[in-house]
């Protein structure tokens, strides 16, 4: 008695043209191919995910415009909140929470000096911006948080009608089970702590050892397929045990209708609800194993089985599955009593089953009823669904009330609107002076002693907002005076100027730091070049504003010959560049590179006297030369004036960099999702690819590209920086502060060996704090992480980290 429905799936092949295309072509074919594959490995189709345009991340973000997309991707646009006005939260409606961990004493210069070691945060989030705020107070950004106002939508705007209706209903079981407003699939789920308290098979659990899991196991969504479940039993000697099995889609359809042979004697085949007699069962061969393995088959990894009391089903196919709806706790009473599938079926789908003429139930007939009981519920939401059958099913009536009394003026602070919307939300941190009531705060007297407490409770809660201060009061107690603080500003910008700064020479007698600056742009935007006469030779100090550009010159221009004369480009030989190949290893795998490339120009002067050998091509291959390591200096590889036995002529260089002729060069290699170039007449620019796999399969053809005047390399400054030098002081200060540490500042990096080590040391400890803070949210989070300045004296940038926690 099986019944199945299959559906043909399409497949189709692309069209071969009858020329072979060329080496561009083929590449440009196979990653678009791919791109999906790729996109679908890495997140699961329709997870929610926060995007920001590359020309958006250089500008920071506020309190208010963070608060734009929060307010949205709690509430969205079917609650009339609009998109944030500089980023894109997609698939919404798949947050489930919202967790920010707000960070004191950290700016991003600091984050970034001790970057190798915050492998959580410079990994786990894919978005990542300046953020600002105009009080320094910890406590103003967290109340900022909770009582900014949402827009004033019409949603918010209840009649006083609907709120009476509310009053008169907020302890109906199903309100206060399920809250007022209509949500998807996922909502109604049972988690495994209410599958525990409703005796239904859990893996693990004694008792359930023999049982088989389904095997899905994987993240449900609202988009998810349901199933409906039904099954009849008989009575044998070792108790209750499955004799029919019923399984039909979400349209209804049959997908199983099984007979199955009771392992044990019979001794009630329960006729009168079962329909089942003896001789039905007679000829009957199918065994529990395999209806388990048909059912198996037919689930695909995110179903979802709806039943009524589907516990019971479940027991009797001896059958662990994870992700069910049970129609007998939607509709639920009061103090645990439960409704009947046929007064439920007659009083919401006005449909008769277990009818008196039939023999017995029909389980095909009660999973369809189930099923569609499910889908009515979600489909018109928990008030809806109680204010259409109040009376019907639970005998509830409303009178209106005698005293009209005005409403209240009704709260559009965020905290206000959330728990009008039965979502909780709490601050968790040190004792502050936030504006939250008083009994949604939890003060703890350390960060260890906090998180210990809300890895237990995170499930509980909608908006969760975690300071934590550690840090900052190790900073408070270390840098006390303010020359302390300025001098650890100095030294932490010192650090990143001489990442991006080479030494290069000897020079001609006659070559000025102009025409010193105009060779070394072909590598990157020159921030300052400053030329050293040694009394015998000439040599410059040249700073790139980009780390880019500092590899790029070596790479390039070292063994570049200058009027006849061979210069060589090294790093500073300092402290500060003992570990910088680590740290640019990290950077260019770090998550917010993935997808980006750095372009730049070559100038006519470079091109005409460049000219790479064959073994250099083959350096470059990959983008990331075999065996070169960023901190080290390269041997002279410059020596004709010709590529691949060719002249660089004028002609073959390109043209000025524009949106246009970029994505027509680089196209061919993947999809290009943006391209970000700083100005009018730019000579650099950072390409965003869609996958990964077209940044690789740019940089795999350097040596075409290089034909046509373009040098590339895997981006390393993160895109949220307009400059990696400046990101530690503002540009006034810049010019001031460099010449006072030239002459003044020593060849060392270290502000006390000691202090240094206890900085890197907390930092990391506050970085597995936030590894586990991040580990403990349920998937579908909204993870944000703050990084804020602890002083005034400065203009110290904070950083903000934006991530949906997904668990694949």
């Amino acid at each position: 008695m099986e019944c199945s429905s299959s559906s043909n799936v399409l497949s189709g092949k692309k069209k071969r043209q009858n020329e072979a295309p060329s080496a561009q072509e083929d590449v440009k074919r196979r990653k678009t191919e791919e791109e999906g594959d790729e996109d679908l490995r890495r997140r699961p189709c329709g997870s929610a995910k926060v995007s920001v345009r590359l020309d958006r991340l250089r500008q920071p973000i506020t309190v208010a415009q963070l608060m734009e997309l929060l307010h949205f991707a709690a509430l969205g646009k079917s609650r009339g909140i609009k998109q944030p006005s500089w980023c894109r939260l997609h698939h919404q409606k798949k947050v489930s929470r919202i967790n920010v961990a707000i960070v004191d004493g950290v700016t991003q210069s600091l984050f970034y000096n001790h970057y190798l070691s915050m492998e959580h945060l410079r990994s786990s989030y894919a978005t990542r911006i300046s953020f600002t705020s105009s009080s320094d107070d910890v406590d103003d950004v967290a109340s900022d948080i909770f009582s900014l106002e949402v827009p004033k939508v019409d949603f918010l705007c209840l009649s006083a009608a609907e709120e009476a209706l509310h009053d008169a209903l907020k302890y109906h079981p199903v309100i206060t089970a399920f809250g007022t407003q209509r949500r998807g699939l996922t909502a109604y789920l049972l988690s495994q702590q209410q599958m525990i308290k409703n005796h239904y098979p859990v893996k693990g659990l004694p008792g359930f050892e023999d049982f088989l899991c389904t095997g899905s196991d994987v993240r449900v969504t609202d988009d998810s397929p349901l199933y409906g479940l039904d099954c009849e039993m008989c009575q044998t000697m070792k108790g209750n045990e499955l004799a029919r099995v019923s399984l039909v889609d979400g349209d209804g359809n049959c997908l199983l209708d099984e007979l199955v042979k009771p392992q044990n004697h019979v001794i009630d085949y329960l006729t009168r609800f079962s329909g089942i007699t003896a001789a039905m069962l007679r000829p009957v061969t199918t065994t529990l194993r395999d209806v388990q393995a048909k059912i198996r088959t037919l689930l695909p990894d995110d179903a979802v089985l709806v039943g009524h009391s589907l516990n019971n089903d479940l027991k009797a196919l001896k059958l662990i599955h994870p992700h069910v709806i049970d129609t007998a706790l939607l509709y639920r009473k009061e103090h645990g009593q439960k409704f009947k599938l046929k007064v439920l079926a007659q009083a919401v789908l006005k449909r008769q089953i277990q009818t008196e003429d039939q023999r017995g139930h029909n389980p095909t007939e009660d999973a369809v009823a189930a099923l569609d009981l499910a889908k009515y519920f979600i489909r018109m939401g928990p008030l809806q669904v109680v204010e259409l059958h109040l009376e019907e099913l639970w005998g509830w009536s409303l009178e209106e009330s005698p005293d009209c009394t005005p409403e209240p003026t009704p709260s559009y602070r965020f905290a206000d609107i959330l728990q009008s919307l039965s979502r909780p939300v709490a601050f968790l941190g040190k004792r502050a002076f936030v504006d939250l009531d008083l009994s949604h705060q939890r003060w703890y007297r350390s960060d260890k002693e906090m998180l210990s407490s809300f890895r237990n409770q995170t499930s509980h809660l909608f908006l969760s907002v975690l300071r934590f201060s550690s840090l900052s009061d190790h900073m408070k107690r270390s840098y006390a005076h303010r020359y302390h603080q300025q001098q650890l500003h100095h030294n932490v910008s010192a650090v990143f100027r001489d990442m991006c700064t080479v030494f290069s020479g000897p020079f001609p007698v006659h070559f000025s730091k102009r025409e010193v600056k105009r060779l070394f742009s072909c590598c990157g935007p020159v921030h300052k070049v400053q030329m050293r006469n040694t009394g015998v030779r000439i040599h410059a100090k040249v700073e790139f504003q980009m780390l880019e550009g500092a590899t790029l010159a070596l790479e390039v221009l070292n063994g570049f010959s200058v009027s006849g004369q061979t210069i060589k480009v090294q790093r500073p030989v300092k402290e500060s560049m003992l570990d910088l190949d680590l740290n640019l290893d990290a950077l260019m795998s770090d998550r917010v590179n993935t997808n980006q490339l750095y372009v730049s120009r070559l100038s006519k002067d470079v091109a005409e006297g460049l000219s790479i050998s064959a073994t250099v091509n083959g350096r470059l291959l990959g983008g990331k030369p075999s065996g070169f390591h960023p901190g080290r200096q390269t041997n002279g590889s410059l020596q004709t004036a010709k590529v691949n036995g060719k002249h660089l002529h004028p002609g073959t260089i390109a043209p000025d960099l524009s949106e246009e002729s970029l994505r027509e060069a680089f196209s061919p290699f993947g999809s290009i999702k943006s391209v970000t170039l700083p100005g009018m007449h730019a000579r650099h620019a950072r390409i965003e690819f869609e996958s990964s796999d077209g940044k690789h399969a740019a940089l795999s053809s350097s040596d075409h590209l290089l034909k046509t005047g373009y040098l590339t390399w895997p981006s390393m400054t993160p895109p949220h920086l307009h400059s990696w030098v400046g990101m530690a002081t503002s540009r006034k200060m810049q010019d001031a502060e460099e010449d006072a540490a030239d002459e003044q500042r020593p060849d060392s990096f270290t502000y006390g060996g000691i202090q240094r080590n206890q900085e890197a040391s907390l930092l990391n400890k506050l970085d597995r704090r936030l590894s586990r803070v991040f580990n403990s949210l349920p998937d579908g989070t909204l993870s944000v992480v703050l990084l804020l300045r602890h002083n005034r004296g400065f203009d110290h940038p904070g950083l903000c980290f934006l991530e949906v926690k997904d668990g694949f």
